[in-house]
């Protein structure tokens, strides 16, 4: 530091102790930032690099932001990625003796922003702590605006980390080297940013632990967990500077409490965000949010990220939807109450903090005295759940009667101005006021009194911060003051400022007051609030409790409007939905009529379904809908469907979708045997995998076997329910030796006018896929389509006289265990507009059924199938293949040539087809 200036050398001492972060370093009204973090601040901010002098020959590099506008510069600094050390001084200017001591008062980061402005209201801003020994993994996950703080412990695995990190999303991660390289490795594969920073074992994590969390018996938790969390709690310590008196407990599970959501599952099924453009809307989330407070939101959105595992917790929660769905006047009169509750949550966090406003504790007041109102509806509605939770509800009235006798009804925003308190809270505080009001009286009297003195009725007393009070004169009535009574204190350009000794006294007893005042204000308001932050375990479980309620009529809301029912848990294995339906697609189709699906799922009749049939024909929507089915069950959901009898399903698999990953150097093909692996690995019996075109993206006939390979593992080894769509018809005939596989397929009507998909299921497989004709509708120019149906025609025409290859079985894998997959063209938004379409007429054809010859129902298979015991003949395969070609040709595009050559043609196919048969 040597040559530095005083003032730098201060400067260098304090960036010492922030050398990963931006150091905010207050001159007078200003932040200002030196050297490296100037020019970083100046890039991102967008704001003029100057210099100054350091006492050196060079100049150093400088800028700064006005003290009074820095939280949205830091906001933005954050929002970045950046960490941002906020250095204030912490002596009077005035008084100081040398440099003034300044220091380091916060240090804000990415995961510990507690400015409301920057963070959403219905979302969590989530830190996390890891800690790995001994082949078990410690997460620790705090939001710091809610003083949420929950942890976990599980065996280190790479998907079981990912999947905790998806529950939380979080913005940055404290740790060992060890844990925090794998926090960060997950984060990436889901595309999350996360600002890491190691940190090795706290001094004295006990001490700290019980200190911190009084109430919690630390000597049952995990030592893994409980060094997470010790973790966690310093780095807070460490960056705020200030008590966590907020956090007082920790909510500790076991991620086998609930359902195992993967990311490629949360992704594929949409459940918070779309895949398009990740939006709310269009996802789960967005659907069953009619939540009425911000703390309601955020819960929703961790109910449906964990779905439960425990049948008694799940039926406790579909108990109390089931009493609020049914009772529509008391519904509706809890929403009413629950609108005008703030976010219980976030206000405790500021008032722990010490940052919350007197409007902030009228926030508080008016959201407790709702609470005697909701307590009241849920004890009228018949539900012992309802019951449990209003007999628990603390309306916290004395604090709500405390904070009414103190703060104003309009007080201002900020906390050292006058107005805070109310009248006769404190007498001392009244004088005050009094002794404010009379002097302000004192003046306009005054001022009448010179005016009548002087004969100048444009005479005004006026006041700045500057000089105080004083008499304004014109200067064109200069003349008729009278000499030696005033005494000039300032000129300007149209008039002089004088002041007498009368008025300078009056203003000195009138600013003392009016100092005292403001002074006694805040001294009453921090003694308040400081009451109050005494009662935050009170107001934590309010609020919890709270938003608990607020999910819950938000089920209920969602299952009246859309006419969803209760679902039916069985201890067993079968799954049994009748006329389920896709709750997004269905509600972003408005004025569509959703076509329904059964689902059946069982040991006796088959828990593997291959899907065959047209693209855009509704197979992906239709599984989608089976595994959000199952999810909204489990976090205590009606659902979409006239009768839903389900399992518990522990873990749901997806492959959806086409998706290279670039940056991994990974085909389509490669990620899809990734997700299948890792499915083959963590599935059990109890498992839903769910497999969009199982074996693209290789050739056919690989991409054939490996799809056969693919669905004995899951018969044979895994033994779980699962739905798989796939192109290749020819394992359709997999149903003949797999006992547990079903064949269906998304029916068709076909006329002169062409195809219509009527996207319903019905048994029996598919021989084709109206491929070229989903072309034609989207567009390709008529001279591709049309060179796409003669290229079909002469593959046909070519093979018409060979025999099928016949593939052998693949052997038997025997495993000990092992869950469920799916596969989509589109998400729901897209589907909604390709796969909902209008209801056709079915001409009464039942869901499932044999369809009649002229019910306007085509079957994928030119020939109705028969029972599978009679199935000893099968027709020709080059009959079938020119009954399809028969079937897609477009006669009205032929010439009456090539009609004539096309007939003569099949003429001759039929003959040699006879001839093969004798």
């Amino acid at each position: 530091m040597a040559g530095y200036t005083p003032m730098m050398q201060q400067y260098l001492s304090v960036k010492a102790d922030a050398q990963d972060a931006l150091l905010f370093f207050r001159l007078g009204d200003f932040y200002e930032m030196f050297f490296e973090d100037a020019v970083t601040a100046a890039r991102e901010l967008e704001i003029t690099l100057t210099g100054r002098e350091a006492g050196q020959e060079e100049r150093i590099p400088m800028c700064g932001v006005p003290y009074h506008s820095a939280e949205g510069y830091i906001a933005r600094l954050v929002d970045k990625g950046y960490k941002v050390a906020i250095c204030e001084q912490v002596e009077d200017p005035a008084t100081a003796k040398g440099v003034v001591r300044r220091e380091i008062v916060r240090i804000v980061t990415p995961g510990t922003v507690m400015e409301t402005k920057s963070l959403s209201e219905g979302s969590n801003n989530f830190i996390v702590a890891a800690a790995e020994h001994d082949g078990r993994f410690g997460l620790a996950a705090c939001d710091l605006t809610t003083g949420e703080l929950y942890a976990t412990s599980f065996p280190v695995s790479k998907e079981t980390i990912l999947n905790e990190l998806n529950v939380y999303r979080p913005s940055e991660a404290v740790g060992d080297a060890s844990a925090l390289r794998r926090l960060k490795e997950e984060a990436a594969r889901s595309g999350q940013e996360l600002l890491g920073t190691e940190r090795d074992q706290p001094g004295d994590s006990d001490t700290l632990l019980r200190t911190q969390f009084p109430g919690v018996d630390w000597t049952r938790p995990e030592g893994i967990r409980k060094l997470a969390i010790a973790r966690l709690v310093a780095y807070l310590g460490e960056t705020q500077k200030r008590s966590l008196g907020h956090l007082q407990s920790v909510k500790f599970y076991d991620p086998k409490q609930y359902m195992a959501l993967d990311a490629f599952t949360r992704r594929n099924l949409e459940l918070t965000e779309t895949v398009r453009d990740r939006s709310r809307k269009g996802s789960l989330l967005w659907l069953l949010d009619k939540t009425r407070t911000a703390m309601g939101t955020r819960l929703l959105k961790r109910w449906i990220d964990q779905p439960l595992l425990d049948q008694a917790s799940i039926e406790e929660r579909l108990d109390a939807v089931e009493a609020l769905h049914g009772s529509w006047m008391e519904r509706e009169e809890l929403r009413e109450e629950l609108k005008e509750v703030y976010d219980l949550e976030r206000l405790v966090g500021r008032i722990a903090y010490g940052t919350a406003n007197a409007r902030d504790l009228n926030a508080l007041k008016a959201s407790l005295q709702r609470v005697p109102a909701i307590r009241a509806v849920c004890e009228r509605l018949d539900s012992a759940p309802l019951a449990k939770l209003a007999g628990g509800l603390d309306d916290c009235a004395d604090l709500a009667e405390a904070i009414g006798a103190a703060i104003a009804d309009e007080p201002p925003v900020s906390v050292r101005e006058g107005g805070l308190i109310r009248t006769g809270y404190d007498a001392k505080l009244d004088e005050l006021h009094v002794a404010s009001k009379n002097g302000k009286t004192w003046i306009a009297e005054l001022e009448r009194q010179e005016r009548e003195a002087t004969g100048i009725k444009s005479l005004k007393i006026g006041f700045n911060k500057v000089f105080g009070y004083y008499l304004e004169v014109t200067k064109a009535n200069l003349s008729m003051l009278p000499e030696g009574r005033y005494e000039r204190k300032q000129t300007l350009a149209n008039a002089e400022r004088f002041v007498t000794p009368e008025l300078k006294e009056k203003e000195t007893l009138i600013l003392e007051a009016e100092d005292r005042m403001v002074d006694l204000e805040y001294s009453l308001f921090a003694e308040l609030r400081d009451r109050i932050a005494a009662q935050i375990p009170r107001l934590q479980k309010l609020a919890e409790q709270i938003a608990s309620l607020d999910v819950l009529q938000s089920f209920a809301e969602v299952g009246s409007e859309k006419r969803y029912t209760r679902p039916r848990f069985e201890s067993g294995y079968d799954l049994t939905v009748k006329e389920g339906r896709h709750p997004v697609v269905e509600a972003v189709s408005e004025g569509v009529t959703f076509i329904h699906n059964d689902t059946s799922l069982t040991k006796d009749d088959g828990s593997i379904l291959l899907i065959t049939g047209p693209n855009m024909a509704g197979k992906s929507t239709y599984m989608r809908q089976v595994a959000m089915i199952s999810i909204m069950a489990q976090i205590g959901c009606f659902v979409p469907a006239k009768l839903a009898q389900l399992p518990l399903i522990d873990r749901i698999f997806t492959r959806i979708g086409a998706a290279d990953d670039l940056v991994g150097g990974q085909s389509t093909f490669m990620v899809e045997m990734k997700d299948i692996q890792v499915m083959t690995e963590q599935a059990t019996d109890r498992s839903l995998i769910i497999i969009d075109e199982l074996g693209r993206g290789t050739s056919t006939d690989e991409g054939m076997a490996i799809a056969q390979a693919v669905i004995e593992y899951v018969h044979d080894v895994i033994g779980c329910k699962a739905l798989v769509s796939t192109h290749f018809h020819e394992l359709a005939r997999l149903e003949e030796s797999l006992r547990s596989l079903r064949n269906g397929c998304m029916a068709v009507k076909e006329n002169a006018d062409g195809v219509t998909f009527l996207r319903k299921l019905v048994a029996g497989a598919a021989d084709s896929s109206y491929g070229i004709y989903c072309a034609q509708l989207a567009g390709l120019p008529q001279s591709i389509v049309s060179r796409a149906y003669n290229l079909l025609e002469s593959a046909a025409a070519s093979e018409i006289t060979d025999e099928p290859r016949m593939r052998a079985p693949a052997p038997a894998i025997v495993r000990e265990s092992g869950p469920a997959i799916v596969t989509e063209e589109a998400s729901p938004e897209s589907a909604s507009e390709s796969e909902a379409g209008a209801s056709p007429e079915l001409d009464g054809t039942a869901a499932g059924a044999p369809t009649a010859p002229d019910s306007g129902i085509v079957q994928l298979s030119i020939f109705e199938e028969p029972p599978k015991h009679e199935r000893t003949k099968k027709a020709s395969p080059a009959a079938d293949k020119l009954a399809d070609k028969l079937r897609k040709l477009d006669i009205m595009r032929l010439s009456p040539l090539q009609a004539l050559e096309w007939l003569n043609d099949a003429r001759n196919q039929l003959i040699e087809i006879g001839d093969s048969q004798g």
